[in-house]
């Protein structure tokens, strides 16, 4: 349903050590940038962007907003959740851990990266 996801940053370099680590723990690469400085994360056919906002103001997060990651299994959201944790990000929320709900049984690990965006880790348990 996406094709790519655009976020603000005030610090792109504590911004790529965040994301490198956490998406790393994914199974991607790191990130390349392109001649404005953006951060291009590429994996599985989706993109990530990390970008100082283009209008010049402060990067701020969405009120409400949530990204949210598949991930393969409980251990994966596990690592990603240690990653983000490890490299400046904010572990919220409950501890990863299983929630249940109308979609079923979740494993969802939540942070905050360096500039407030919320992020979840999400794994749908096979019922």
């Amino acid at each position: 349903m996406f094709s790519h996801i655009v976020l603000g940053s005030n610090d792109i370099e504590k911004s790529k050590r965040f994301y490198d680590a956490t998406l790393g723990a994914l199974g991607s690469g790191p990130a390349f940038s392109d001649d404005k400085g953006r951060l291009i994360y590429m994996h599985n056919g989706s993109s990530l962007l990390i970008t100082k906002p283009i209008d010049g103001q402060a990067a701020t997060h969405a009120n409400g907003g949530t990204i949210g990651f598949a991930v393969q299994d409980a251990a994966q959201a596990d690592a990603w959740h240690a990653a983000g944790v490890a490299n400046g990000g904010v572990s919220i929320e409950d501890a990863p851990g299983v929630r249940e709900g109308p979609m079923g049984s979740l494993y969802l690990a939540y942070l905050r990266d360096p500039d407030g965006n919320k992020l979840c880790a999400l794994h749908q348990i096979p019922q």
